[in-house]
């Protein structure tokens, strides 16, 4: 296990938060992770690590069936035009690749540059399965814990119903 993750698992420790991980091979897509985690308990996610026009990051949480169109997300959050960020922001930032996006990798962002964003449908789950800060794990933690975690890093995530995205 890397330095980080160990790092992680300890402050889930110190929070009295409970998880449970599961190995498997490393995946890249979505469509990797549902035939590597579909069998996994609790909502399977997708997370997208998105860059404004004028430098903003924004990292967007939603289940891992929902469709979002970016531009509509953008007019919803009254964000400059946004498109997805580059690796080397990624690594920087939340020190993670592409492929091992995940909110739990917001523990590296220590000046809280990125604005967390999740959809109202994931939190209908009481269950989350994210990456631990590698794409060869995915990690299941209930909701209220998950929320309790963003909430000791300091952050307050936008709430939005991405299906509004979809809209005209």
């Amino acid at each position: 296990m890397s330095q980080a993750r160990d790092r992680l698992f300890a402050l889930f420790e110190a929070l009295g938060i409970a998880t449970e991980t599961f190995a498997h091979p490393p995946v890249f897509t979505v469509e990797e992770a549902e035939r590597h985690t579909g069998h996994l308990p609790g909502a399977r996610t997708k997370n997208l690590f998105l860059e404004d026009r004028k430098g903003g990051l924004w990292l967007v949480v939603c289940r891992a069936e929902q469709p979002v169109r970016i531009n509509a997300l953008a007019r919803i959050l009254e964000a400059p035009r946004m498109s997805f960020g580059k690796p080397e922001r990624l690594a920087e930032v939340l020190g993670v690749i592409p492929g091992a996006v995940t909110p739990l990798a917001l523990v590296n962002d220590e000046r809280r540059r990125v604005r967390p964003v999740l959809d109202e449908g994931l939190l209908a789950a009481e269950r989350l399965g994210f990456h631990p800060l590698d794409n060869a794990a995915t990690t299941v933690i209930r909701r209220r814990d998950f929320l309790r975690f963003l909430e000791h890093l300091g952050y307050r995530p936008t709430v939005v119903d991405l299906a509004r995205t979809l809209e005209g």
